[in-house]
């Protein structure tokens, strides 16, 4: 395969030297380098979730521009690990992001119509929103924080762990214990 040169494995070179210059240098070509001995690796992985062979090869540099980013701000011990946990993320996120469109077919003479359309707002699903947005304000600022993130902002436990700066393992506490409190909240405002 002509886009994806080297071998996957370590080869003659030090990762850890690599990483360490990298961070101190910002140089791409050492970057470039490491990475390089991981591209057939990385291409499998996301050929495995994808099924397409140019969405991957795009994945894959896309993968290394994350690379740029983000080695610049992590300490990693181990580099293939880290790699492929990157890699699945980014293909995951991929996959999660195009399945939220749905497309719905238009009728060629919708358009056409000369009367102002109104669209009439559901009362009852705005009562159950609104009644949902006073029950999260009642809760405690420990699960309304971690409930709007985790949700509201679809942040997974380890981003809430980061931006909030609790534990990870009180994270997932709070999410639990404030998805409890709030729908003991809503049934008690008659909403089910």
């Amino acid at each position: 395969m002509k886009f994806i040169k080297g071998t996957s494995g370590k080869g003659d070179f030090d990762e850890h030297a690599m990483l360490l210059e990298y961070r101190k240098t910002g140089d791409l070509e050492v970057l470039g380098r490491l990475y390089e001995s991981y591209m057939p690796l990385v291409f499998g992985l996301c050929l495995k979730y994808f099924k397409d062979e140019e969405l991957s090869k795009d994945a894959v540099m896309q993968i290394f521009e994350e690379l740029v980013k983000k080695l610049k701000i992590h300490e990693v011990s181990n580099f293939k690990s880290w790699l492929y946990t990157l890699s699945r993320n980014y293909c995951l996120m991929i996959i999660r992001s195009s399945s939220k469109h749905e497309f719905v077919p238009i009728e060629e003479n919708v358009m056409e119509n000369g009367g102002f359309v109104h669209l009439d707002i559901d009362e009852a699903r705005e009562n159950k929103l609104h009644t949902m947005e006073k029950c999260i304000e009642k809760l405690p600022a420990e699960q309304k924080d971690t409930i709007s993130l985790f949700y509201l902002e679809q942040k997974c436990y380890k981003d809430v762990s980061d931006i909030t700066g609790y534990d990870l393992n009180k994270v997932k506490s709070y999410i639990q214990n404030g998805k409890r409190n709030l729908k003991i909240c809503i049934e008690k405002n008659g909403e089910k």
